[in-house]
């Protein structure tokens, strides 16, 4: 696929983060449907109140049974965000709106082709009148159980990465916001008309002709290109610093060098300076106290380690060259 791009759609793109989206991530991150690197003690941990939630709520298996790879997910299920910076409740109220016809209509798409059929109960839910408002329900619990308990950790990370990315669209165009987004991403320059080429089965060409493409980053999932009307066109990526969202070190997991060298709550803070961060962020990320970060910042940036930029009221720690070459081993 292409998507192709012109000088004035960096002006009309936006980044918005979803709520609603990392719930059904969460659901297929914990059915095992994909993997996240770094994240399988938060898998473990989650998976009970997910086995939890299949046992008491069978349109969360209904809803199991649409979400597949490869192929078409029904797109009412999970809208990308408008870039209105909506909250989780707004995100499901656009998912209850969807119209019985609708949402029909997606989810026979959705069912065609080779697949194992979904079993009878869930097969009844999608017959059903109230269809819409079942998953809707679904995805509701799916948040307040295994996504909400961590949602400023989660919502910090998610910040950082769009802080960071949407400077370097500003400052440096689409090849720098689209380096390391994904490895089926590549940017492709062209004078007045560049593109974006996805590595998939669609071989169309999209023009986004003024405007602008909405980045959606994710902690629980993975790559999603939205080309297709009334959605705006979207590109769900993997956000960056997402292995040291866990809050305080494991006690359970033995020491690495950088742990022996630093200590582990120091480590930990250097680790999730993967990107520029505030204090407040690195607190809500790391669930440490703001004066223990504080405490290690100074420490760290005393040994060259980090450093610190002011960016209008907000002050940003950032690690310097040894301080990377210290964190990735």
């Amino acid at each position: 696929m292409r998507i192709e791009v012109t000088p004035a759609d960096v002006a009309a793109s936006r980044y918005a983060i979803s709520p609603l989206g990392e719930a059904v991530w969460a659901l297929r991150l914990c059915a095992g449907q994909h993997a996240v690197p770094g994240l399988a003690p938060w898998v473990a941990r989650t998976r009970p109140a997910y086995e939890r939630l299949r046992r008491e709520l069978p349109a969360i298996g209904a809803l199991m049974a649409l979400l597949r790879r490869g192929g078409y997910n029904a797109d009412f299920i999970q809208p990308p965000p408008d870039g209105t910076a909506r909250d989780f409740a707004g995100e499901l109220a656009v998912v209850r709106a969807t119209p019985l016809a609708q949402a029909r209509a997606e989810l026979a798409r959705n069912l065609t082709g080779p697949r194992v059929t979904p079993p009878a109960y869930a097969r009844r839910i999608f017959r059903s009148a109230n269809v819409v408002d079942l998953i809707a329900e679904a995805i509701e619990a799916a948040w307040t159980t295994l996504v909400e308990p961590d949602w400023p950790r989660l919502r910090a990370v998610l910040e950082r990465d769009l802080l960071h990315r949407a400077g370097r669209l500003l400052a440096y165009g689409w090849g720098a916001a689209v380096a390391g987004l994904d490895p089926r991403l590549r940017w492709v320059p062209g004078g007045d008309v560049g593109a974006i080429e996805v590595t998939d089965r669609d071989p169309a060409t999209h023009s986004l002709a003024g405007r602008g493409l909405l980045f959606v980053p994710t902690v629980f999932g993975t790559l999603i290109t939205y080309v297709e009307q009334p959605w705006p066109y979207a590109i769900v990526y993997r956000a960056s610093g997402v292995a040291e969202l866990l809050g305080p070190p494991d006690p359970a997991r033995p020491d690495d060098a950088l742990d022996r060298l630093v200590g582990r709550s120091r480590a930990a803070v250097l680790r999730a300076l993967a990107l520029p961060a505030t204090t407040s962020q690195l607190v809500a990320q790391l669930g440490l106290s703001l004066g223990g970060v504080g405490d290690h910042l100074t420490v760290l940036r005393e040994a060259g380690l980090v450093t610190r930029v002011r960016s209008g009221r907000a002050v940003r720690y950032r690690r310097t060259p040894l301080g990377d070459t210290l964190a990735e081993g």
